[in-house]
């Protein structure tokens, strides 16, 4: 079995990741200094696979830190790197803080494979790269514009950075820009743990259903759309995770062609806001209570995926609708209200 290292792995996709990989072959270490996901999902990963997973609480911006881990671990054959700040309001208030974190932590990173001569390099970036497109669907040969938010630009320049060091270094690299991940594992031993008020929307959607919120805010109904609201392309998670062990495949096969690789992932359907939350209404049986308020800065009006590349390339087909992508969402919010303990952050065993 190769091992991989997972950046972030107690987090949402990671976590997700982690499963898709045990149950592909692969032996997973975890990394993440859990000061933004909670360690006790790997007990439900654990519940899933029959595999525990073992998480270094390292913060990856420490060098000395991070080297640890590689000196510990000389047989890691891959990285995928999750670990990163990712809430675009906050990056737009924090700037410098989104920068140094997502930035460093990644130097850090492309020093251990350098040193300890990791041949393959999986990177988490975004859709986010592409700014406000010209046109949509965008392809991987779209143009990038201005990113919308320093967590944009924090992708664009990982993106970056990780080109030019694969043109220096013995390594193959993939860049994979995900849409908008939601839903969560259909066992519901795992999903998504928003910390504080959610910025994403469907555990806004899930957690205003269930009454952890009083309301939920749609951030602008004037959008040049057809409902008024923001278009995304929202994919499960699952389909995500499964992306990042086709991915690691490719390189380990040597099917790359480049020393680095793009693909988009994401449904190739654009959605609104509006439609989102219909959906969920449909699923659900409930009527969301919701209001329309202001725009909220670093927000693209519209984007959504051409992902023929990846079909081709990866052989990645999505397998899950809208439909299941909030069913699966609800399902763990009503898990996570079931263990009030876990729910309101004093966590305990998965139940």
């Amino acid at each position: 079995m190769k091992k991989i290292l997972v950046t972030g792995g107690c987090g949402y996709i990671g976590s997700h990741t982690i499963v898709d990989l045990i149950e592909n072959g692969f032996d997973v270490v975890s990394v993440d200094n859990n000061t933004r996901s909670n360690p006790r999902i790997l007990e439900g990963v654990e519940k899933i696979t029959g595999k525990k997973v073992k998480n270094y609480k390292v913060d990856l911006c420490n060098f000395d830190d991070t080297f640890a881990i590689f000196q510990e671990n000389p047989d890691i054959a891959g990285i995928v790197h999750f670990a990163a700040y990712k809430a675009v309001g906050e990056s737009v208030e924090l700037p410098l803080m989104y920068f140094e974190n997502n930035l460093m932590s990644l130097i850090n990173l492309l020093k251990c494979v350098q040193e300890f001569s990791i041949k393959y390099f999986v990177f988490s970036s975004s859709c986010t790269v592409y700014g406000n497109p010209d046109e949509i669907p965008v392809t991987e040969l779209t143009p990038p514009k201005a990113a919308e938010s320093p967590y944009g630009y924090t992708k664009q320049m990982g993106e970056q950075i990780i080109n030019e060091f694969s043109k220096a270094a013995d390594v193959r690299c993939l860049l994979l820009r995900y849409f908008n991940p939601v839903g969560a594992h259909p066992t519901a031993l795992i999903g998504e743990l928003p910390i504080g008020r959610p910025a994403n929307l469907v555990p806004a959607i899930t957690q205003t259903a269930i009454g952890k919120l009083p309301q939920m805010i749609v951030h602008g109904n004037d959008y040049p759309t057809r409902d008024g609201s923001c278009i995304r392309d929202y994919i499960h998670v699952c389909d995500i995770a499964h992306a990042h062990t086709l991915g690691l495949s490719f390189l380990l096969n040597g099917k790359a062609t480049k020393k680095c690789e793009v693909f988009n992932l994401g449904t190739g359907n654009g959605v609104t806001v509006l439609e989102a939350i219909g959906a969920f209404e449909k699923v659900s049986g409930l009527k969301l209570n919701y209001t329309i308020g202001p725009r909220r800065p670093g927000d693209v009006i519209a984007i959504y995926a051409n992902n023929d590349l990846v079909k081709k390339q990866l052989g990645w087909i999505p397998q899950y609708s809208l439909d299941d992508m909030m069913s699966t969402a609800w399902k763990w919010e009503q898990k996570l209200k079931v263990d009030e303990r876990f729910y309101n952050g004093k966590f305990s065993e998965l139940n």
